[in-house]
């Protein structure tokens, strides 16, 4: 044992899997997952072609993490059941050979398929010999009439829609742990900033819903990508099903059934009626389209994080041991938010692969794809798994210093309320021009105050000294009240909570309340 783990530490592990995703999405990509894949595409294209038609959904028990929601799905369940005596495609399988496969489906020799891999140099092929080497009987129709991209093509699909369905939950997961922040803090008034220097006030649950906002057509976007996915299903090798219309004797009827049965029983609803060789590989620039784009709403959100936690306004969650610099021991470094913003600018790189890839695909397909999408397509949701996981962490613990903000605002504010001290002054009777001079004087006295002297803002200090504004001094406080500055924030906080979020967070309810431990 110890020998092994010596072995694993002197070979480069991917820190996605090794340091930071989840168990359940290093499991949706791992090897053993893919390859058990391959066995059940083999076995539903068998039962689909056997002679009296039956099918089952073997699918159920296959990947446990990412199951339910899928095995949910009665639909496709009683679409598959009410037809099955219908069905009668006509090829000589029997029902043993079936059952030899599915009792094998686990039953992979990883050692022996590494062999023949070595020794063909064909992945897809190494392992219908290592699958047909524990399936004797089955042997003979084994990958019966399909090409490599039956199983390679269709398992990515299968893996990219399961994928989707663990994070989708957790992308609700952090827009409900933000609105209910937002709706803790809708009215507490913070410095609004635009071009980072100070700006008019808004609240903190309002900027707060600025972030949730992007997520919000983040979750949109995901859906729908995991909507329009569609199978690959049995196309042959340049896409013509020319090797299925062989083995059922140009009965076009049972090619096109045979691609429906497979379709139904991987779970999908509809198939790409054209192909090449592989499925279109736009899908993928699609699939990591929208990965790329939430990575750029984490990397604002958590940027936004970093420069508020530098200002000692908000922090993320800092642990009771948890240290902050080597050196400096009163550092307590925004670094949740630091690895999102590291992480999200490789997501968002990634994309870049399939937009090439894409774009190189001679005819019906050229091969140049494959080691590629072996690691973008991966490296795509295992990174924004990590990233949605730590966001929630971030956002179940946030910290806001309201003390901190409020001392921002007494520093900006009187400025911004020169105007309103203005209008005061023209109610009581003065004149709006000589108050304007008054007031610009004082304002640039204040400013050299802060600027060169390095004191605080004490305009209204100046104010105040000024008998020229003797008429308003009683109004002052109730001009600086920071809360008639904010103008409609906390009402538009309430109703975008109501009108967009929780709405789209209804479906997910049963999946809200799951917490997230960080091991790092």
């Amino acid at each position: 044992m110890a020998a092994m783990e010596e072995d694993e530490l002197s070979r480069y592990r991917s820190p996605l899997v090794s340091r930071y995703a989840s168990r359940e999405m290093a499991f949706n990509f791992s090897e053993r997952r893919k390859y058990r894949a391959w066995r059940v595409l083999w076995t539903q294209l068998a039962r689909a072609q056997r002679r009296n038609g039956e099918c089952g959904f073997p699918w159920e028990g296959w990947a446990p993490a990412v199951y339910n929601r899928l095995g949910a799905d009665s639909s496709v369940n009683c679409l598959i059941a009410d037809d099955r005596q219908q069905r009668n495609l006509g090829l000589p399988i029997t029902e043993e050979q079936i059952q030899e496969m599915e009792l094998n489906l686990d039953n992979i020799d990883f050692k022996m398929a590494a062999e023949e891999e070595k020794k063909l140099r064909h992945d897809v092929m190494a392992h219908v010999h290592t699958f047909a080497h524990c399936c004797p009987n089955a042997a003979p129709i084994i990958h019966l009439g399909a090409t490599s991209c039956y199983v390679g093509d269709n398992t990515d699909l299968i893996v990219m829609r399961d994928g989707f369905d663990l994070l989708l939950p957790k992308l609700a997961r952090v827009i409900s742990r933000l609105a209910e922040f937002a709706d803790k803090y809708a009215d507490l008034p913070t410095l609004g900033f635009t071009h980072y220097q100070p700006a008019q006030l808004t609240t903190v649950g309002k900027r707060c819903c600025l972030w949730i906002q992007d997520l919000c057509m983040d979750l949109h976007n995901l859906e729908r990508m995991r909507g329009d996915l569609r199978f690959r299903g049995v196309k042959g090798t340049t896409g013509t099903q020319a090797s299925f219309l062989q083995l059922f004797d140009g009965d076009h009827d049972k090619v096109e059934e045979l691609d429906r049965l497979v379709t139904e029983m991987a779970g999908f609803k509809r198939t790409y009626l054209v192909t090449g060789q592989t499925y279109s590989r736009k899908v993928d620039i699609e699939v990591l389209s929208v990965l790329a784009s939430l990575g750029a709403s984490v990397h604002k959100i958590c940027t936004d994080i970093r420069l508020l936690a530098n200002l000692k306004e908000i922090e993320e969650p800092f642990e009771k041991d948890q240290i902050g610099s080597s050196a400096m021991a009163y550092k307590r470094n925004p670094m949740r938010s630091e690895r999102c913003c590291s992480l999200s600018r490789h997501l968002m790189t990634l994309l870049m692969d399939p937009l090439q890839t894409a774009a190189v695909q001679w005819l019906e397909r050229t091969l140049d794809d494959s080691a590629n999408r072996r690691i973008c397509l991966a490296e795509a949701f295992l990174t924004a798994d990590i990233v949605l996981s730590t966001l929630q962490n971030i956002s179940e613990g946030l910290v806001v210093y309201p003390k901190v903000i409020e001392r921002r605002i007494r520093q900006e504010l009187p400025f911004m309320a020169t105007e309103n001290v203005i209008m005061a002054m023209v109610k009581s009777g003065g004149n709006r021009q000589d108050c304007h001079e008054r007031i610009r004087v004082l304002s640039q006295e204040a400013a050299s105050l802060v600027k060169q002297g390095g004191g605080d803002n004490d305009l209204i200090a100046r104010i105040r000294a000024d008998p020229y504004f003797t008429p308003i001094l009683g109004q002052l406080d109730s001009l600086l009240d920071p809360k008639t500055f904010t103008g409609r924030a906390p009402q538009q906080v309430a109703h975008f909570l109501k009108e967009e979020v929780y709405p789209m967070l209804a479906s997910y309810q049963g999946m809200i309340d799951v917490k997230v431990e960080l091991e790092l």
